[in-house]
């Protein structure tokens, strides 16, 4: 998978926040105004005559929480609104991913992909499977976790993990899925998912059978998308007329029985006004009121 790009500290927490619906980013933006707003307008803590070392530590720390409320009261709304529109951003792109995928019925629209496109189509279509997603972007502490699911059980609910691999050109390893059940062991999680565009060695195979790790290669991926709901399959797109002035219509024509289509009269008693008339026309020049 490619490396991800170092970020700075601000777009951290944005991708930290863009985690949550955008609408509990715009909630927790107008909560965290209103607190810090209100602790900023506050009176500053006076130090009175005579004051002893300990009242000198309070009014001094009073003083810094009034500073930070300050400035925070203004900075962390907007990081959070800016996250509420990561997070808006990110959601319409993985459906319109999934969708597009599903659309195939290959895998050549995966191909193209990104590695992060491919990981937001895989939480996306378990997202659509009833699965509360946690995007991690994988890389890191967790062991190379991408995506962490959650789903109620009877006891709470259960944790799975998934590692996304988007690699067509060789296959997923052993290495790949002993590192990814290490990982579910040490965090007690229910089960785990390794997915790849491509195909697994009989070696991670072998290991993966028995244990609750699942392996999802591409030709699985495609039967996973194939059960995308059919709401979020993309409508297919209407040919445009070929004639500015008429748009085709059901109407048929009364006297050829070929379709009529909207037409403007140019000049007459009735310039300006619309009518249907035969799509052979000259042939047939039979016309209808609208």
């Amino acid at each position: 998978m490619a490396r991800r790009r170092t970020k700075s500290s601000g777009e951290g927490w944005i991708d930290l926040f863009a985690l949550m619906p955008w609408w509990v980013c715009v909630g927790l933006a107008i909560t965290a105004y209103v607190a810090l707003h209100a602790w900023a307008e506050r009176p500053a803590p006076k130090l009175q005559p005579g004051a002893l070392a300990p009242q000198l530590d309070t009014v001094m720390i009073g003083a810094t929480l009034k500073g930070f409320a300050a400035v925070g009261q203004y900075v962390l709304p907007i990081a959070l609104l800016a996250s509420a529109v990561v997070s808006a951003v990110r959601r319409k792109q993985r459906k319109e991913l999934l969708a597009q995928a599903a659309e195939g019925q290959d895998l050549s629209a995966v191909d193209g992909m990104s590695w992060l496109e491919f990981e937001l189509l895989i939480g996306e279509s378990f997202r659509q499977k009833g699965y509360v997603v946690i995007e991690t972007g994988g890389g890191g502490a967790d062991g190379g976790v991408d995506l962490v699911l959650r789903r109620p059980a009877s006891n709470g609910s259960e944790t799975y993990l998934v590692q996304c691999k988007h690699w067509r050109a060789y296959k997923v390893g052993v290495d790949v899925v002993r590192e990814l059940y290490g990982v579910m062991a040490a965090r007690g999680a229910a089960g785990g998912f390794v997915v790849t565009a491509g195909r697994f060695t009989k070696e991670a195979m072998a290991f993966a059978s028995g244990r609750n790790v699942r392996l999802i290669d591409g030709a699985k991926l495609k039967g996973m998308l194939a059960e995308v709901p059919a709401s979020l399959a993309k409508p297919e797109r209407q040919p445009e007329a070929t004639d500015a002035s008429a748009l085709t219509t059901m109407v048929v024509c009364p006297s050829c029985s070929q379709p009529m289509v909207k037409r403007l009269a140019k000049r007459g008693p009735n310039a300006g006004q619309a009518f249907y008339g035969c799509s052979a026309y000259p042939v047939c020049k039979s016309t209808r009121p609208m």
